[in-house]
């Protein structure tokens, strides 16, 4: 094998929403930014996410007449985050999130659309707001990228209709209502002929939505200035000189190569979703490290962690979630290789209720997927395996779907044979079928139906939040859009695992980005962003779009900071008029 040496200002380890947010703000600066990949194609867990960012206070929301609340984003987060919170360094994000967006939408390809409503997941906590802080990546042609199409990583297959990309927002609306609106009707035929022309013509549909378009365009602004990718290169180990982090080996084509950073190192790995070794540590479900089902790239096993620790960088184990919850389902690709569905809103149509082994429901099923699997794990606590089941009837499948069954007129009778669909006559037969008790579920459904039937839900109040109702049926005739009874047989469950949508442990980080140490000093020459960087969170999950909000910003902040331009006295008089609000 050979060996090579190479040298650039920033080296960049990844290629999701942090990473190229980084490369592209260091580059717009000046420095001469490599960025390397370690799978064949560019966009990490960005390319196969939802697209959605949550940063408060950016002009999309004021150009729509939506102004924060003095210090409400603030409240909202150490409400969020707990004993966790971390006033700095969300000050920065607060500071230099809506300076991100303006950046990036007025000097890169990327674009975004904010719908006036799209409630925070705990809109009615302090500081929580009916909308303006989640944004949508607006969607992309792919014949922009040109030749470079080929290199962008797919969508998740589970997330798509024949391959085809749906937008959170009109795609998904209009296609649950094909066959009851003649204007969704032509939409969704629109979209489907367009869609086959593309596949005909390009071997692959051209109308990249969420996070495809969210990595498309932020690949498309790395390739228009021109700075380097290295597909297909792993990072091995960093160069330490000096008692700084001066660059890292990496392997390409066969060689080994030294890559000098003058300026420093960028850690965007994604985290450490399919790290068998640190989910045992970290999962409290999952004490193998197997029992666990992530929807994220293979490829991100915890490289980005190891590197930072290697250099005294230190990971926090006491977060109480280690990562953002989902909950999933795991099906049979086409291809037979296994594929894992999340669940984001399917939960929250009316006709769907969740139970565990015993037949009983265990919490709100409209409640956002993070709180959803944080309840199955509580209702499971004591039992060999933290599961549940989705129930509903056959109307309610038909008209909405569920999981990776598709509403009508699409086809059940796939997943009935490969088992992912359970079906039976009654709501006994049902049970017997997924090893419920029958008079347990029998009991259950019974129960929730009575006042499911006046659009009420006393036990768990379905339709109680913002949040819920957002997810729910809009056009439900009854009067709580997550809420009816479920009684026209046959009758379906699909079985539900843990799984998550990236991971919130991370490498402990200033408000600048540059991981510490145990003492809290910064590691000259390294830095953590998306989900290699400890989550400003804290472990919760407050609205849409929290992991890619501060991805992009924390990127553009590591950005600056490399190149020397962040006004230090600025942003620590912000963190200091942060945290004033907090108190």
């Amino acid at each position: 094998m050979g060996t090579q040496s190479v040298e650039c200002d920033v080296l960049v380890i990844g290629t999701g929403a942090s990473g190229m947010a980084a490369a592209i703000t260091a580059q717009a600066r000046g420095l001469n930014v490599l960025m390397v990949e370690k799978e064949a194609r560019i966009g990490g867990t960005t390319a196969r996410s939802g697209g959605w960012l949550w940063i408060p206070g950016t002009s999309l929301a004021k150009a729509q007449g939506i102004e924060e609340p003095e210090g409400a984003a603030a409240r909202y987060l150490q409400h969020e985050a707990g004993k966790h919170y971390d006033a700095a360094r969300v000050g920065a994000f607060l500071r230099h999130g809506p300076e991100a967006v303006d950046f990036f939408t007025s000097q890169t390809a990327l674009q975004f659309d904010m719908p006036p409503v799209f409630p925070d997941y705990h809109a009615e906590a302090p500081g929580g707001l009916q909308g303006g802080r989640s944004m949508l990546t607006r969607p992309l042609d792919g014949r922009e990228l040109g030749a470079h199409i080929g290199e962008l990583a797919p969508p998740l297959p589970e997330l798509t209709v024949f391959g085809m990309m749906l937008g959170s927002g009109k795609d998904i609306w209009h296609f649950m209502r094909m066959f009851r609106s003649l204007e969704s009707f032509a939409w969704a035929t629109r979209r489907m002929a367009r869609h086959g022309l593309d596949v005909l013509r390009h071997g692959r549909g051209m109308t990249l939505t969420n996070g495809n378009a969210l990595a498309g365009r932020l690949y498309r602004s790395v390739l228009d200035r021109k700075i380097a990718v290295w597909r297909s290169t792993a990072a091995q180990r960093l160069i330490v000189e000096h008692e700084r982090v001066a660059g890292a080996w990496v392997e390409r084509e066969g060689a080994r190569i030294a890559v000098r950073a003058r300026r420093g190192v960028v850690l965007a790995c994604g985290g450490f979703p399919h790290d068998v070794s640190r989910r045992a540590q970290l999962f409290a479900h999952a004490p193998d490290g197997h029992a666990h089902h992530s929807p994220s790239p293979q490829a991100n096993t915890g490289d980005g962690l190891r590197l930072g620790e290697s250099t005294g960088g230190w990971v926090d184990p006491t977060i109480p979630n280690a990562a953002a919850w989902v909950p999933a389902s795991v099906t049979t690709r086409k291809d037979g290789t296994a594929g894992v569905m999340p669940h984001f809103i399917d939960r929250a149509k009316p006709g769907v209720i969740a139970v565990t082994g015993n037949g009983r429901r265990f919490t709100n099923e409209s409640n956002s997927y993070h709180d959803f699997v944080q309840a199955m794990v509580r209702a499971c606590a004591g039992q060999r395996e933290a599961g549940a089941w989705l129930i509903c009837d056959h109307r309610t499948v038909r008209k909405y779907g569920l999981g990776c069954v598709a509403p009508a007129p699409m086809p059940i009778g796939r997943h009935l044979r490969s088992g992912y669909l359970k079906r039976g006559r009654s709501v006994a037969e049902l049970a017997a079928r997924i090893g419920v008790e029958p008079q347990a579920l029998e009991g259950t459904i019974a129960q929730f139906n009575e006042p499911a039937r006046r659009g009420e839900d006393p036990q768990f109040g379905r339709g109680s939040a913002a949040y819920n109702r957002y997810q729910g049926d809009a056009l439900h005739e009854g009067p709580n859009p997550c809420v009816a009874p479920i009684e026209h047989g046959p009758f379906y469950a699909i079985k539900l695992v843990i799984g998550d949508i990236g991971t919130f442990a991370g490498l402990a980080t200033n408000a600048h980005a540059q991981v510490l140490d145990r003492r809290d000093a910064p590691i000259e020459g390294l830095y953590a962003v998306g989900n290699d960087m400890a989550s400003i969170m804290g472990g919760n999950y407050p609205g849409a779009g929290i992991t890619l909000g501060p991805a992009l910003t924390f990127g553009y902040v590591a950005g600056l900071h490399l190149a020397g331009a962040l006004n230090d006295e600025a942003c620590e008089a912000f963190a200091e008029s942060v945290s004033s609000h907090d108190q």
